[in-house]
């Protein structure tokens, strides 16, 4: 009974397998993601939930189902393996959101389940690319984060210290010149919000917002787009080198394949040769 059992277990896991990796399985799963990222943002409407919101919720209830017979059945046919994928494991995070009780204080988790359309990324070529390319960046990404926050603290220090006194709402603390100072990092009401006002009590205070400026929104986020960039260059090289030796390697099996054929061929004239030979004589 038992060696029977673990006999069929494998054909079975391998005929779920094959039917979860199913290209059609897999279209069917991401059309089901594209609609129901649709209608969760349909739910944000008043007016459309008045006219269909029993029609929407109820196919939202249908949906996390068919998501939760896919995860059980890929986690069936995949075994330790699935939790080895990042995307396996993102996938069962989400789905196990999308379950959790629908009370106030829980409900902005399940609002997040319209994350599972990331899904989508594995899906389309390039965007695996651009994602492969923030993923390969983020040790320089961490490095230059690093040193923007070493910036960052330095004038808050600096700030804190100069304008505290006269403009405390704005630099009376650390955490509150760091975040003026993000302000002015991203040049939103940088001048005429902050760095005016402040330079009619300090006159040469443009000295420290302009250098800060400088630093941080001139050269360290362009340092984050060099990295960015330098990381898909070095992934598109990657590729190219990868498809050159590929094509290279089967250049080289056809012509092995070729000469082959040609000492084939010699072979057999010369057989043919012989033969005339021996006829002629």
């Amino acid at each position: 009974m038992t060696s029977t059992g673990s006999a069929t277990s494998p054909t079975i896991r391998q005929r779920v397998r094959r039917l979860v990796d199913h290209s059609i399985s897999q279209k069917v799963v991401m059309t089901l993601i594209v609609i129901n990222a649709i209608t969760l943002g349909f739910e944000t409407s008043v007016t459309i939930m008045g006219h269909i919101g029993p029609v929407l919720l109820m196919f939202d209830k249908v949906v996390i189902a068919i998501f939760c017979v896919e995860i059980i059945l890929r986690i069936y046919a995949h075994g330790p393996a699935f939790f080895r994928d990042p995307w396996g494991v993102f996938d069962f995070i989400v789905v196990a959101i999308t379950l959790t009780p629908s009370n106030d204080s829980l409900s902005v988790l399940r609002s997040l389940r319209v994350l599972r359309v990331l899904r989508l990324v594995s899906a389309v070529p390039r965007l695996r690319r651009i994602v492969a390319a923030l993923l390969h960046a983020v040790p320089g990404v961490a490095a230059i984060g690093a040193l923007l926050m070493l910036v960052f603290y330095v004038f808050a220090v600096i700030t804190t210290k100069l304008f505290g006194s006269a403009f405390s709402d704005w630099f009376g603390t650390i955490g509150e010149s760091m975040f003026t100072l993000f302000q002015i990092m991203t040049l939103e009401s940088w001048s005429m919000g902050i760095v005016r006002p402040v330079m009619e009590a300090y006159s040469w205070a443009w000295i420290v917002f302009v250098a800060f400026i400088v630093l941080s929104s001139f050269t360290v986020l362009n340092l984050f787009i060099a990295i960015i960039i330098d990381s898909m260059q070095s992934l598109h090289d990657s590729e190219k080198e990868e498809t050159v030796t590929e094509m290279s390697d089967v250049v080289h099996s056809e012509h092995l394949d070729r000469a082959a054929e040609f000492q084939e061929l010699k072979r057999e004239m010369q057989e043919i040769k012989d033969l005339l030979r021996e006829k002629g004589s």
